[in-house]
Order: structure tokens, then sequence, then C-alpha cells
């Protein structure tokens, strides 16, 4: 008899102001990387986003439940977090 998987849990949290759904365990780069929203702007004015996920480029830097140039690819989402674009 096959065993039933079950579906993980899924977590509400807020990017740039709008609530998101993701799957609990998702890093937060990945909640960025699926709502289709840059983690930061370059000093060009280019949208950056993750690109390592080890947390060795800097590139997914953005401002975490209110704390700047966090490393969201180092980050679990949990319930209620604030992610926002870095300018």
């Amino acid at each position: 008899m096959p065993r039933e998987i079950p579906a993980p849990r899924r977590l509400t949290l807020w990017l740039n102001g709008a609530s998101i759904e993701v799957p609990e365990g998702t890093m937060a780069s990945a909640a960025f990387l699926a709502a289709g929203v840059a983690c930061r702007v370059s000093v060009t004015g280019e949208p950056r986003t993750a690109l390592c996920g080890m947390g060795i480029c800097f590139e997914c830097r953005a401002t975490v439940d209110g704390v700047p140039h966090r490393r969201t690819c180092q980050i679990p989402c949990r319930a209620g977090m604030r992610l926002e674009t870095q300018p």
C-alpha cells in the first residue's frame, strides 16, 4: 500500500507589504523568487536576487523584519515575517 505524504504546512508572510503564502521550510530568498520580486536594487538601479544560494555572493540581501542587509538565502520563512526589497 503506498504511503501518503502530507502536504507541507503553509505560512503567511508579508513581502513588500503584500501578503503571500509559502510552504513551511521555504527560504526567504525563494519567497522573493516565487513572487517574482527582486531582493534588492543595485546602485545602478538593476534588480538583483539570489545567485549562489549559500550566502557567499550577497546578492540576496534584503530587509527582514526591519533589519537591512540580511542574506535571505540563509533565513527560513516563518509566519508573519516581513520581507522588503532593499534599495
